[in-house]
């Protein structure tokens, strides 16, 4: 029997291997990707940014003005990021199964979220930019639209994985709405929400170097003003720092998920 799982799973993955073959040449044929200059090409780019793509003194003349635009863009994403968090948590209360005051308020709560969650901030920023034009503004509610829409969804299948034994327990001591939520429901699932805003935050960062690039704000503005310029070494050294920046912050949050969980 247990040479029978084995080879049944052998050939799962072998089938699985199969159709992933199947879908690449399809691919590959559809949109007439040429994989073998594809592949010859990989040695010349590395050639290039060997040459081209790294900071120099001249680079680093510009370093302060980079930190800036830096803080400015962690500032930004923090702040959407926190402000989405709040309103969030209402709708995720609101729409929860397990909080939820069910009928219409849950079925709008969870409409809004799928709405918000299922258009990507980079669209928002497109779409934001035609009334705000090219500001940080247009970058915040970009970022805080998509923060919205996820955490709120992330919010709900948190809340819904509380035990509803707790909840029980206190409505058959006759307590009402809000203490539940309040004494129950938030402080047993405010470990799993927290860390699901932490991830959020991570994200935002990498996200507002996209936007940037389309709103003229924050770093990504400035790493498309170098390599447009074609100022590659200033270019590089945007994103060094963008790199080191979001390994900081990951080691950062990594370090409060492992105190609050």
């Amino acid at each position: 029997m247990r040479d029978n799982f084995f080879a049944k799973k052998r050939m799962n993955t072998l089938l699985f291997c199969a159709f992933l073959l199947v879908i690449t040449l399809i691919a590959i044929i559809v949109t007439d990707y040429n994989v073998i200059k594809g592949f010859t090409s990989i040695p010349k780019a590395a050639e290039w940014a060997a040459s081209n793509f790294y900071p120099n003194e001249k680079a680093m003349k510009r370093l302060p003005a980079i930190i800036s635009s830096l803080s400015e863009t962690i500032l930004v994403s923090i702040a959407s990021t926190a402000v989405a968090a709040v309103f969030a948590l209402l709708f995720a209360i609101a729409g929860s199964h397990t909080t939820g005051v069910g009928g219409v308020f849950s079925f709008v709560s969870r409409s809004i979220a799928t709405l918000f969650r299922n258009i990507d901030v980079a669209a928002w920023s497109m779409i934001l930019l035609i009334s705000f034009g090219q500001n940080v503004l247009t970058g915040y509610f970009a970022l805080f639209f998509g923060s919205f829409g996820f955490l709120t969804r992330a919010f709900m299948e948190s809340i819904d994985e509380v035990s509803n034994s707790s909840v029980e327990a206190l409505r058959s001591t006759g307590a009402g709405y809000f203490p539940i939520i309040f004494q129950s429901v938030i402080p047993a699932s405010i470990p799993q929400l927290l860390s699901w805003v932490l991830f959020m935050v991570e994200t935002n960062i990498r996200q507002a170097t996209l936007i940037g690039i389309l709103t003229g704000t924050g770093i990504g503005f400035l790493f498309s003003l170098y390599y447009k310029g074609l100022n590659y070494s200033s270019a590089s050294l945007v994103v060094i720092v963008i790199v080191l920046a979001i390994f900081a912050i990951e080691s950062v949050s990594t370090y409060v998920r492992r105190v609050i969980l």
